[in-house]
């Protein structure tokens, strides 16, 4: 039906969806929950409506003749809200927006890495993102990565810093910021002589010596695990206590 000057834009709300439709006064009730059914996915009998006008309470739309009776009779305004609750049991309803138990076609990987007219086929064409033969591999991307960590945090040679998470209360001292082929993984590592001997070497990895330390105060970190700062010595004894 094409819209009057008469009509009135009304947003309709249901559990399963919210538009915007134009309303005419001059519809019945019955009518109305008839143009309903295929908006919300209620049927007309299972509808209950109220209507709801900025902050007032919600005004049921409902006679004892919904045949006769038009929704002129209501204080229709524009953009106003039409609530449609479903009286059906909850079980008995639909779940449109539950789409889990929806059969799916999935394209094998194969199928797709064999088509010429997707996404993939531009990007190897083009020679584009991991196609690029001058980009740089996951492991210099990774390298990478953490030396911007590095530059972002500060973290310099003789710096003092303490040891993330905060529940790790270890302080000390940067020694070392560089690659450690010794231990798995690329990327910048940190090497931090401990105040106290909580570490885990002396500055060496597997007889390759990285920095000078006590034993058991040196420890080797990712950048992400070093907070520079002025971190002063803690005193574990306390003034008090005597030794």
């Amino acid at each position: 039906m094409a819209a009057t000057a008469a009509d009135i834009p009304l947003q309709i709300s249901s559990d399963n969806s919210s538009s915007e439709r134009r309303i005419s006064p001059a519809w019945s009730i019955s009518q109305f929950k008839a143009r309903l059914e295929p908006i919300t996915g209620v049927p007309a009998s299972c509808q209950r409506l109220s209507l709801k006008l900025a902050s007032q309470r919600p005004l049921p739309i409902e006679a004892a003749d919904e045949d006769a009776t038009l929704l002129a009779r209501w204080p229709l305004q524009a953009y106003a809200e039409v609530v449609v609750t479903d009286t059906r049991p909850p079980g008995l309803r639909p779940n449109y927006t539950d789409v889990s138990a929806v059969p799916k076609y999935e394209l094998p990987p194969d199928a797709y890495e064999a088509r010429t007219d997707s996404v993939l086929a531009w990007k190897k064409a083009n020679h584009l993102g991991r196609f690029d033969p001058a980009a740089p591999s996951i492991e210099e991307q990774k390298a990478a990565a953490s030396y911007r960590e590095v530059a972002e945090r500060h973290i310099t040679l003789n710096a003092r810093c303490r040891l993330l998470p905060d529940s790790d209360s270890r302080r000390g001292t940067v020694r070392f910021v560089g690659d450690v082929d010794e231990i798995p993984g690329v990327g910048a590592w940190i090497g931090v002589e401990l105040d106290e001997p909580t570490g885990k070497n002396d500055g060496s990895v597997k007889g390759t010596r990285y920095f000078e330390c006590r034993g058991n105060c040196g420890v080797f970190v990712r950048p992400e695990r070093v907070e520079v700062g002025e971190f002063e010595v803690l005193d574990e004894l306390g003034e008090d206590e005597e030794f």
